[in-house]
């Protein structure tokens, strides 16, 4: 059984003005209506991407968006920052309506989209579990029902009859998401809220999703940036890029698709004339990858492999590269030394190399990969900073996944080859 079936479904916003702009647009928008002729500005409109300027007033924060959520189903929705996510959740949860599309959505939905969503900051904590119970469509004997189970699961008795004005952002979530998950809805929707919470409280909610879901058979779409969480609790995932689906399906494919998409830029590759590759007259980079051993996306456990394929033009050389590992605020966590030649018997040509670090002693963050081409291992032949960059994804849910300095067991068993002539 489909809970919910999104067809088409777009949303464009004006920039810069509330509302619908200038009165010549509105204007110019009945005549269109009166003619019964498409509304003229749902032709215009910039993609959403928050990092560019455009000349148009108007942008599509989603575009012609389709997806299915069955019965049952744990949906996660992935995407950077201004992909789409929350307003695609606000449609879902009816707190504004799509600009064309249709959504069908069976039975009742509990959302929880931002701190504080549904409550009155003057009320006191049990005020609002009855009032936000009362929206959700609860009767008063339902709720006092499971009133002592909701106060409980927030951890905020003692509080609870203080108004949620003076309650702190990890207090409000907390009541917030007890009263959303215990008032029996069929279909739960949580953004990215449950950061504001701590360790604890993050296991507590996810474990608690799991139930809702396998338990109870209701349905859960998630948006989280903490790929541990996601990948541990959903079934499925949709990935958003700029108000676009990108990817739809399992969710470890979808967690590797939003891993290579751009979020992070995990290999760089170079088809076509030699001429044209990154590089100077001595050295040509030609492809770099940062591959998981163990799993389909990099993680904590994973272990993971790098890749790197480059064209030598210094014949009799003795030719030697390093691979310096950096976190995102440049500290340097190891530097990975390969010697491809000695005795100066290097041949123009295409080498490879790998290196594979093991397991568990890379922290979950961001990394950098620079490129150090050297000879002798004095004279630098060329050396490229930054030229991919990957992310380590924590697997223990609640956890802070920010990268810090650690060291790097080497694996000095580090193959190379000669692989022959470039060919484009």
């Amino acid at each position: 059984m489909i809970a919910i079936k999104a067809e088409n479904i777009s949303k464009q916003y004006r920039l810069g003005q509330v509302g619908t702009g200038t009165l010549t647009h509105d204007l110019n928008r009945l005549w269109h209506k009166v003619r019964g002729k498409e509304d003229p500005y749902l032709t215009v409109g910039e993609e959403n991407d928050r990092t560019k300027s455009a000349p148009s007033d108007y942008v599509w924060a989603i575009k012609d968006i389709n997806f299915e959520v069955k019965q049952g189903e744990v949906l996660g929705v992935i995407g950077r920052n201004g992909a789409g996510k929350s307003t695609l959740l606000k449609l879902l949860s009816r707190t504004t309506v799509p600009t064309t599309g249709s959504i069908k959505i069976r039975g009742r939905i509990a959302s929880l989209l931002e701190v504080g969503t549904g409550f009155h900051p003057e009320l006191t904590g049990r005020d609002n579990i009855f009032l936000n119970g009362a929206i959700l469509g609860m009767t008063k004997d339902e709720i006092k029902r499971k009133f002592d189970k909701i106060v409980d699961f927030s951890g905020v008795e003692r509080y609870i009859d203080t108004p949620v004005k003076r309650y702190s952002s990890g207090m409000y979530v907390r009541l917030a998401f007890a009263v959303a998950a215990h008032l029996e809805p069929e279909i739960l929707i949580v953004d990215e809220v449950l950061a504001v919470g701590d360790a604890e409280f993050q296991k507590k909610a996810l474990g608690k999703m799991h139930d809702v879901s396998s338990s109870e058979g209701r349905t859960v779409l998630f948006v989280s940036h903490n790929m541990a969480a996601i990948s541990e609790l959903c079934t499925r995932g949709i990935v958003l890029n700029n108000g676009s689906l990108l990817f739809e399906g399992q969710i470890n494919k979808a967690v590797a698709h939003y891993q290579n998409s751009g979020n992070t830029q995990t290999s760089f590759e170079h088809k076509g004339s030699l001429d044209l590759a990154v590089g100077n007259e001595n050295i040509k980079i030609l492809k770099v990858k940062v591959l998981p051993l163990q799993k389909e996306f990099l993680t904590l456990s994973s272990g993971l492999a790098i890749e790197v394929e480059f064209y030598n033009n210094k014949p009799n050389i003795n030719l030697s590269i390093g691979i310096i590992v950096k976190t995102f605020s440049e500290v340097v966590i190891s530097e990975l030394p390969g010697i491809i030649t000695q005795n100066k018997d290097s041949r123009k040509g295409v080498y490879s190399i790998k290196y594979e670090v093991p397991p568990d002693l890379l922290n979950a963050g961001i990394y950098y990969i620079n490129l150090l081409f050297g000879e002798d291992q004095r004279h630098v032949l060329y050396e490229k900073q930054q030229i991919v960059q990957f992310e380590i994804l924590n697997e223990t849910i609640g956890t802070n996944s920010n990268p810090i300095a650690g060291f790097l067991r080497l694996n000095r068993n580090a193959t190379h080859q000669f692989l022959g002539q470039y060919e484009s």
